[in-house]
């Protein structure tokens, strides 16, 4: 265990390493690239239906955030490997040109296929502005005082969160900027922002040089990685319009499997030079990490994909609104992050963090099983917060263990890979999450107009003249009397109906978001488990870079000493 009263990271500075104030610009110019990533995410969520009017194809919109979702998943483990062989600022200036240049051509998009192209092209950018930004970090400070920078990071994270609602929601709803159409904006505000960051690291981010050490490039792997994912990311965003059992998602299942295993045989089979060493899952601390993020990313990502639904569909919020309702989630993990943070610098521990981070996911997740047409909104704010500082807890300390548990040789491919494990998590949750909200929506609607049938408020409605004249009911009261039931894949007929009318509608739906959040609080449980069994190793001292020197000398003295001794 590493004592609490252990030198500073400053104090073992490398030669030529970066001062504090150094670390701090780069660290600005890190998180540029972070904030285009996360931002993003959600900023074209909420321009969407604007971007698929305007190109007459809003039904393929599905496939503009599939591509990017393929590409950036992909390519996340590939910037790992090759930063290890080859060195981060290249890759990284890369990975921020790339993201730039797809983000240029997506705002001059003519058509929902450019688009789903052009943003397959942002992915391949994307995959390595987070993972990279994390790994640089860890090549200059030492694992003890990198806890409190990486707060900084999940500070950016969390604030684009909340804003990528806001300004999508503002850039589609304008006509024009400057000329140019709003929706384009949300594409085209990144181009500038990129080429800052571009600056800022060309400038200041020097990194010693790597030694030299032949290496092999395993492209079998990533031609196997690419077989095994793309097939089973595709149908699990595309499954449930496809159906999970149809003969397109048959296909997909078994090309995939059949891509995995050959991965794993090449893998094993390229040893030190595989993309992901399979050799790593032997130290405990990686193989119950990459679980853990795993099965964390599926708590997280498919829970926090429906809480926008509950606010926007049943508490009848803008996407605007809903995500400034999020801003004490934001809150949550931008306060437990400064403090989990500040205590692993100080006490060199770190273990505690992620274990009381689940617990507290999994508690939040739970209550929010219990959300309802009538939930308070102090109830809504304070389990929101509660859920944030279990998040703030959990990601940073986790990727910190898994970068102090692996050689410093490996500080990208272990970096990469727990952010890998996470978004695969978080891509299987939101799958299978949103396949269970659609899937019970339908039968618990049908309870809650049955128990609305028996009430005088409804039977009012059903009998008003007022409500038998607007078209806009007609739709719903068509259903009760036989008709089709409407489709909650457009759920704008609610906020135009009567609302005595909707309430069976917005009960049912609140029903549904319940079960995916209770769904979300048990799987949960399993990343308490994992969380508690993970080993503590004593922090290290020094950073990345100077691991790596250290690691150098130590092999040149071995080398020296092997020469020079006398035959016997």
């Amino acid at each position: 265990m590493a004592s609490s009263d252990a030198a500073p990271a400053a104090s073992t500075r490398a030669p030529g390493a970066p001062t504090h104030r150094e670390i701090l610009t780069i660290i600005g110019g890190l998180m540029i690239g972070m904030f285009l990533a996360a931002l993003d995410q959600t900023v074209v969520a909420t321009s969407i239906r604007t971007i698929g009017d305007d190109l007459h194809g809003l039904s393929l919109q599905a496939w503009v955030t599939t591509a990017y979702l393929l590409t950036s998943t992909i390519s996340t483990p590939l910037y790992g490997k090759l930063s290890d062989i080859y060195g981060r600022k290249p890759f990284y200036l890369g990975a921020i040109g790339l993201f730039v240049i797809g983000s240029l051509l997506s705002g001059t998009a003519d058509s929902m296929y450019q688009l789903a192209l052009w943003r397959g092209v942002q992915g391949l950018g994307a995959g390595g502005l987070m993972s990279l930004a994390i790994t640089i970090l860890g090549d200059l400070v030492a694992p003890r005082e990198r806890a409190r920078y990486q707060a900084y990071f999940l500070a950016v994270w969390g604030t684009s969160s909340v804003l990528g609602p806001v300004v999508g929601g503002f850039f589609a709803g304008a006509d024009q900027i400057l000329g140019i159409t709003g929706w384009r904006w949300v594409f085209l505000i990144n181009v500038p922002l990129g080429l800052l960051g571009v600056a800022v690291i060309a400038r200041v981010l020097h990194l010693p040089p790597l030694a030299r050490v032949r290496h092999r490039i395993d492209w079998p792997g990533a031609l196997a990685l690419v077989v095994g994912l793309v097939p089973l990311l595709v149908v699990a965003e595309q499954g449930r319009t496809w159906g999970w059992g149809s003969g397109r998602a048959l296909a997909s299942y078994a090309v995939g499997l059949l891509g995995v295993v050959a991965f794993l045989i090449i893998e094993r089979r390229a040893g030190d030079d595989a993309i992901l060493p399979l050799h790593m899952f032997s130290d405990r601390t990686f193989a119950i990490g990459a679980g853990a993020n795993f099965v964390i990313g599926v708590g997280m990502f498919g829970g926090l994909a429906t809480l926008p639904l509950y606010l926007q569909i049943v508490r009848g919020l803008t996407p605007t609104e809903a995500g400034l309702a999020l801003v004490p989630f934001t809150l949550g993990i931008m306060a437990a992050s400064v403090f989990s943070g500040q205590m692993i610098s100080r006490t060199g521990r770190y273990k505690v963090f992620p274990a009381i981070g689940t617990v507290l996911m999994a508690a939040a997740s739970l209550a929010f099983a219990r959300l309802a047409l009538s939930t308070p909104w102090w109830e809504v704010y304070t389990v929101s917060i509660v859920f944030g500082l279990g998040l703030g807890l959990v990601m940073q300390p986790l990727v910190l263990a898994v970068q102090n548990a692996v050689s410093v040789r490996y500080m990208g491919v272990a970096t990469s890979s727990s952010l890998f494990f996470r978004q695969m998590g978080g891509t299987l949750g939101t799958a299978v999450f949103l396949s269970i909200l659609f899937s019970t929506v339908g039968d618990k609607i049908a309870t809650a107009v049955r128990a609305a049938l028996g009430t005088p408020s409804f039977q009012a409605a059903l009998t008003d003249p007022a409500v038998l004249a607007d078209p806009a009911n007609q739709v719903v009261l068509s259903a009760f009397n036989g008709g089709v039931v409407p489709s909650l894949d457009d759920s704008s007929f609610l906020s135009a109906i009567d609302p005595r009318l909707a309430e069976p509608f917005l009960v049912g739906f609140a029903q549904s978001v319940d079960l995916v959040m209770l769904v979300g609080g048990l799987v949960m449980l399993g990343g308490i488990a994992l969380t508690w069994l993970m080993p503590e190793l004593p922090l290290r001292s020094v950073s990345g870079i100077q691991g790596r020197l250290d690691e150098a000398e130590q092999a040149t003295r071995t080398t020296t000493t092997d020469r020079t001794e006398p035959d016997r």
